[in-house]
């Protein structure tokens, strides 16, 4: 019997953070995404923090689909981001495609000015 489909975003996940790795300068910027929303966050990776987080739930307003909450989230972080002074980060999908509402997410941040 196959893998469920957690189980198999968790060894996807597993690979993806052999090879990327957060610093104080260069974060992480680390994806979950559930079914009611998503949430970020930005990891240094070296001292085990994380210097800000966004979440569906700090985004006020009524979204006609969750691509449009993605978006808010991106927007948000990448404000943090700025707040904190990071310019620069380093994009952890968490073991999901690059594609729908993580991929909203990504382009909404880079837009918002965090050069992912």
């Amino acid at each position: 019997m196959g893998l469920s489909k957690r189980e198999s975003r968790k060894r996807i996940h597993k690979r993806i953070r052999k090879k990327i790795n957060g610093t104080v300068n260069k974060p992480r910027l680390c994806v979950f995404r559930s079914n009611k929303g998503i949430s970020c966050q930005l990891i240094d990776d070296r001292s085990g923090n994380t210097i800000c987080s966004a979440s569906h739930k700090d985004v006020n307003g009524n979204f006609e689909n969750r691509t449009e909450q993605a978006k808010a989230v991106g927007k948000l972080i990448a404000e943090k981001a700025g707040s904190n002074k990071i310019n620069h980060a380093v994009f952890d999908r968490g073991g999901y495609l690059y594609h729908g509402r993580v991929k909203a997410l990504a382009d909404a941040a880079r837009e918002a000015g965090l050069n992912i």
